[in-house]
């Protein structure tokens, strides 16, 4: 059985998302209608967390969005950040805010998304939006999920029916993503299966699988003898791994050992240059929504 495999550009997809936002940005600022605005709190100085806000920032830029960046150094106390997302849930010009993940060990995180005003959530990580999401009402859904989602439906993968496995089971990737794998839409309609550190037999399970979603955070766990012929593989993991000959001093890896994972996929996406832009244009897209009043009034 010869298989073509194809890659998902995400990075290609998500330039796209980006003109098509601006399109509709330019259309608003004709109508009337305020810039969106979106916010970004970072904390401390993390590496990952610092690229990851400047690609946000620039990807505002490219959208015609307005963004502000706020910083704090990471020993702000959990009650300054606290009263900064107060400022901002009551800031009519700001449409939607996150707040950068991982946070410092001496605050909570989970105290700082309940403390966002839903309606501004656009990382979806609101209990209020997870839940909205869980019983198929509009919401914020949570980025990566999401930008999943769109490269499904713009590669037009066949989810209907499909055997699909959920490899992680994160509040920001595994649950929402099994939820919307199994929701009664276009892409959706799966058959989910969500494996985890304590799943028997994850071999066996991921090899009966039509759809693998990969979201572990271990650097190629997924190899050629959990991959049955014609599968399709979307990898989330994004690793950095130490290595002298980069000019970043390390490279990324995914939770898919590419090279012999690869040939045996339909569809596969890479790491850098899959899942990581869509994650960013899902953000700017819910901040789009958000300015446009189009799930919360």
């Amino acid at each position: 059985m010869i298989i073509q495999m194809q890659l998902i550009d995400g990075k290609a997809v998500a330039e796209q998302v980006k003109q098509e936002i601006a399109e509709q940005v330019a259309t608003m600022m004709e109508n009337g209608m305020k810039r969106p605005h979106l916010a970004a709190i970072l904390v401390g100085h993390d590496g990952g967390s610092e690229t990851y806000v400047a690609a946000k920032v620039k990807a505002c830029a490219v959208c015609g969005f307005k963004s502000t960046l706020i910083r704090f150094e990471s020993d702000v106390t959990e009650k300054e950040l606290l009263q900064k997302i107060a400022e901002l849930n009551n800031d009519p010009d700001v449409d939607g805010f996150i707040v950068q993940l991982p946070l410092p060990k001496h605050i909570n995180e989970q105290h700082i998304i309940e403390a966002i005003d839903y309606r501004k959530d656009v990382d979806g990580f609101h209990p209020i939006n997870v839940g909205r999401m869980s019983i198929g009402l509009p919401c914020f859904v949570s980025a990566t999920p999401y930008g999943i989602m769109e490269l499904l439906r713009r590669y037009n993968i066949e989810t209907r029916g499909k055997k699909c496995v959920v490899l992680g089971r994160s509040n920001i990737v595994g649950k929402p993503m099994a939820m919307l794998l199994m929701q009664k839409s276009n892409p959706g309609n799966c058959t989910v299966t969500v494996c985890h550190s304590n799943t028997v037999n994850i071999k066996e399970e991921c090899r009966q699988a039509d759809i693998i979603i990969a979201a572990l955070g271990q650097p190629e766990f997924v190899t050629a003898d959990m991959v049955k012929p014609g599968a399709v593989v979307i990898d989330v993991g994004t690793t950095r791994i130490p290595d002298e000959t980069k000019k970043s001093g390390f490279r990324l890896s995914g939770d898919v050992k590419f090279d012999e994972v690869a040939p045996l996929c339909s569809y596969i996406t890479p790491v850098p240059g899959g899942v990581g832009p869509m994650t960013i244009c899902s953000l700017m897209k819910n901040t789009l929504l958000a300015g446009q009043k189009a799930i919360y009034r």
